[in-house]
């Protein structure tokens, strides 16, 4: 169906907002579940750092090069596959992210059997280096692009809405894939399987979701249903035709929207200080996601450790629903919400600072565990999703569906080049200072990312008197 179509009328409308509704929940159960499978795969290395140090023999510093190795192309993955999601196909994307990073864990495995550490320490980390590059791209797929794919569905009005809410809800994917990770790796484990089952079974996963994906409708104007955005698009189009047949000019037929360049995606106001934030949030983080089931091994074994390291991600889930309902409930004031969240995730790493080398009980350790998930899971949820989406509706790309994936990937891809510097520093600090130094360098880098989205909070603190709604 052309877009430059006149609109449709009243019937019409209602038959294509049934049939727009209809497809949603098929929509959010497929990306959900690609994401899931993402964080799935991704976890799963961290859940087995300690048998790759104490069996692999692969060294606490190989092991933070693979974090920063993996976070530097996961980066640029998500500035690339955001592009490639708004200018091609992007359940192709989303499957091929799928699918490769289903056969990088299959290669890990492949050094594994056949000890390639063992044979040669240059090859043996060459190799595993070689392969975590890729993996970080292919794993940046499913963040922007996903994101892309539930900005086409979810565009009518009461999706609008409740935009926090729906995209808080959807960005649990990743902490029940971490979750699963987890469960997964301690059965693995306390049935005393071989530890190189907990990569095998998520890539195996990984590979089976990519077909599925791959059959997933990405645009509702693929099969024919006008939205609110199309209809932007034929109003404007129709504008621009009148503006041209009043100057005797004809206008070029209309081949659908354009995607949005770099260019033009930083130009839309808040996507750079989103992004410079996000990158210290995300820190935060990755430190957590990457090193916590370590750092719990200090005090634990591995099985419990990484049981306890659970509690983490199932904190994580209800953050991004709690800061995406409230931000809903106060007109989309979402950087007012994050900031709070910040301020006390700020107080409860101070406690990890002061106790961490002394010990916690493990009770104390579960609830300050399970507090932490919420504090770090919401203002990381709804960044990459709903404020993405706010962001990606600004007026100057109104109407234009292919900006989200590319504002997506540029604030997860620039927040993931300031993780994957400052992850570099997580290794030596901890071995040279201890945890305690760790906590600290949290502290700092939430502090910071708080204070950079200090003009957007007090814009929403205190907005002009003409505007109803701080969105973006």
């Amino acid at each position: 169906m052309s877009e430059t179509k006149p609109l449709v009328g009243s019937s019409e409308d209602a038959e294509h907002f049934r049939r727009l509704k209809a497809y949603q929940p098929w929509a959010f159960f497929i990306t959900f579940g690609g994401y899931f499978m993402s964080h799935f795969s991704r976890k799963c290395y961290s859940t087995v750092k300690r048998p790759l140090q104490d069996l692999a023999h692969y060294s606490p510093l190989v092991l933070s090069e693979m974090d920063t190795i993996f976070m530097a192309t996961y980066a640029a993955g998500n500035i690339i596959n955001g592009k490639l999601g708004d200018t091609f196909d992007p359940t192709i994307i989303l499957a091929i992210g799928l699918f490769g990073s289903g056969f990088c864990l299959l290669l890990i495995n492949v050094a594994i059997w056949f000890d390639f550490e063992g044979i040669s320490d240059t090859f043996g980390v060459t190799f595993i280096d070689a392969v975590y590059f890729l993996f970080g791209f292919f794993q940046a797929t499913g963040g922007p692009v996903g994101t892309a794919v539930m900005g086409n569905w979810f565009c009518d009005p009461e999706s609008i809405k409740n935009r926090g809410t729906i995209f808080g809800f959807w960005t649990c994917h990743q902490y029940l894939g971490d979750i699963t990770a987890g469960l997964c790796t301690s059965l693995i484990l306390s049935l005393k399987m071989p530890y190189w089952w907990a990569l095998t079974i998520p890539a195996l996963c990984n590979i089976a979701w990519a077909f599925l994906t791959a059959q997933l409708i990405a645009d509702p104007l693929n099969v024919g249903i006008i939205t609110p955005e199309v209809k932007i698009r034929q109003e404007k189009m129709e504008a621009k035709r009148k503006e041209l047949a009043e100057k005797g000019e004809a206008m070029d037929e209309d081949q659908g929207p354009k995607p949005i360049s770099y260019i033009g995606a930083f130009q839309i106001p808040m996507v750079a200080q989103y992004a410079l934030a996000f990158g210290f949030f995300k820190l935060t983080n990755y430190v957590l996601f990457f090193w916590l089931p370590y750092f719990l091994g200090k005090h634990f074994d591995d099985i419990t450790a990484n049981l306890i390291a659970l509690l983490y991600s199932v904190g994580m889930m209800p953050g991004g629903i709690i800061v995406g309902y409230v931000s809903d409930i106060f007109g989309g004031r979402r950087a007012v919400v994050i900031g709070a969240f910040m301020c006390a995730l700020i107080v409860l790493l101070s406690v990890f600072a002061a106790k961490s080398e002394s010990g916690l009980s493990p009770v104390t350790l579960l609830c300050l565990l399970g507090c932490m998930g919420i504090l770090v899971g919401g203002p990381n949820n709804i960044i990459t999703s709903a404020v993405a989406a706010d962001l990606a509706s600004h007026p100057s790309v109104r109407g234009n569906n292919k900006s989200l994936g590319t504002v997506t990937g540029l604030i997860n891809g620039c927040g993931s080049i300031t993780a994957s510097i400052g992850l570099l520093a997580v290794g030596p600090l901890q071995e040279k200072y201890g945890w305690g130094s760790v906590w600290f360098y949290l502290i700092g880098c939430t502090a910071t990312g708080t204070l950079l989205m200090g003009t957007k909070i007090y814009a929403e603190l205190f907005p002009p008197a003409n505007t109803p709604s701080v969105n973006v």
